[in-house]
C-alpha cells in the first residue's frame, strides 16, 4: 500500500520550515545565544549559506514528505481526526527519533544542555507546525 500524500501540503509543510528556521535563529529570538552555545562564528568573512540553505530546503521536504505518509497510514490504521492523527504522529516521531537522537549524539559531543534544548525545541516547533499544514489539508479521499 502507498500511503496517500497531499502534496501541495508538503510543500507548504516544507516552506513552513524554512520560516520557521529563519525567526528561530534570528538575534531577535536564539541566534546570538545559539552561534554562542553552538561555537559559530556568524561574521566570518566569505561564509556562504547556499549550501546549507539547499540542503534544509531538501531535508525539509523530505521530513513533510515522512510526516504525511506516515500520518496517512496511522489515520488509516486509527481513523478518527486526520488533524489529530498528523499532530500526535510527529510528536512521536520528533521524540523517538529527531530528539533522541539530538540528546544522544550531543551528550557524547559534549555539547552543552541548553544548545540541545534549544535546537530539540526548534525541532519540536517545526514539525507540529508541519503537522497542522497537512492535517487540516488531507489527501483526497481520505476524509
Amino acid at each position: 500500500m502507498i500511503p496517500e500524500i497531499n502534496y501541495w501540503a508538503v510543500l507548504l509543510a516544507m516552506l513552513s520550515s524554512m520560516v520557521v528556521g529563519s525567526l528561530w535563529y534570528t538575534t531577535k529570538l536564539f541566534g546570538t545565544r545559539w552561534a554562542k552555545l553552538a561555537n559559530v562564528d556568524t561574521d566570518r568573512p566569505g561564509a556562504s549559506a547556499v549550501w546549507p540553505i539547499i540542503t534544509t530546503v531538501i531535508v525539509s521536504f523530505v521530513t513533510a514528505w515522512v510526516l504525511a505518509g506516515a500520518s496517512a497510514i496511522a489515520w488509516h490504521f486509527y481513523g478518527r481526526s486526520f488533524l489529530w492523527g498528523t499532530i500526535v504522529t510527529a510528536i512521536l516521531l520528533w521524540a523517538g527519533f529527531t530528539a533522541a537522537r539530538f540528546i544522544t549524539h550531543d551528550a557524547f559531543e559534549g555539547r552543552p544542555t541548553a544548545l540541545t534544548t534549544m535546537n530539540i525545541a526548534h525541532e519540536l516547533v517545526t514539525v507540529v507546525i508541519m503537522a497542522v499544514i497537512i492535517g487540516v489539508w488531507p489527501p483526497a479521499g481520505t476524509v
